[in-house]
């Protein structure tokens, strides 16, 4: 008693705040804790990384961030393609993530792209594959809707529903990154569906793409 009595007369207002505080990180480690990594690669651009805690319905950031793109990459695509597997596996060896969450490749008509895209998509896969990492690829649609609970999201509302469901003080930044955020909350979502419901999560959670007509081509497609 004597200690509570000094505890809460040295500092009052942590005091009051410690007990709901002590009890969320007992849930946290009483549940089964799953460490994802998600990744929102890019053609030209920045490659976001967030690396999140679930344990149950619980959600933690770890480390959110950004891979810069150098002056030259359009130039030496090689050079880029290095520094990223150097950097993704940088981030599983120091944080050990459990499983992988990759954002798929959205073509529309831009094929160029969307081949450099799948080369930055490739050295991600890689840089899992040679530690034994089970990978995800999500469209971003399905990480739209899932985050967002609507497909064609814009990235504000996107960044402001992360940083809700994650209780972050202050929007995720830049986009890059929280769109790889949003990513790994997407498998997340899809691990828990798929644990509930006993079936593959895409059979319960995935998004109806709405058709147009009789059009073949709804003006873009996801390659996973």
């Amino acid at each position: 008693m004597l200690e509570v009595a000094y505890r809460a007369f040295a500092n009052p207002k942590k005091w009051w705040l410690a007990p709901p505080q002590r009890n969320t990180l007992l849930r946290m480690r009483s549940a089964r804790v799953i460490r994802v990594l998600g990744i929102d690669p890019a053609s030209a651009g920045a490659t976001g990384f967030a690396v999140v805690d679930s344990a149950g319905s619980r959600c933690a950031v770890v480390k959110f961030g950004v891979i810069p793109p150098e002056r030259d990459a359009a130039r030496d695509l090689p050079a880029r393609l290095r520094r990223i597997h150097a950097e993704i596996t940088a981030l599983i060896e120091e944080f050990a993530p459990d499983q992988v969450a990759v954002e798929a490749i959205f073509a529309a008509l831009n094929v160029k792209t969307a081949l450099r895209l799948a080369e930055v998509r490739g050295v991600v896969l890689l840089a899992a594959a040679q530690r034994e990492l089970p990978v995800h690829s999500y469209s971003p649609r399905e990480v739209k809707a899932t985050v967002a609970g609507y497909g064609h999201a814009s990235k504000e509302q996107m960044q402001k529903m992360v940083r809700a469901l994650l209780s972050m003080p202050e929007i995720p930044r830049p986009t890059d990154a929280a769109d790889a955020l949003a990513v790994a909350l997407c498998h997340i979502r899809y691990a828990q569906a798929e644990e509930k419901f006993g079936v593959p999560a895409r059979a319960v959670m995935a998004p109806r793409v709405p058709r147009r007509g009789n059009s073949r081509v709804a003006g873009a497609v996801s390659i996973r």
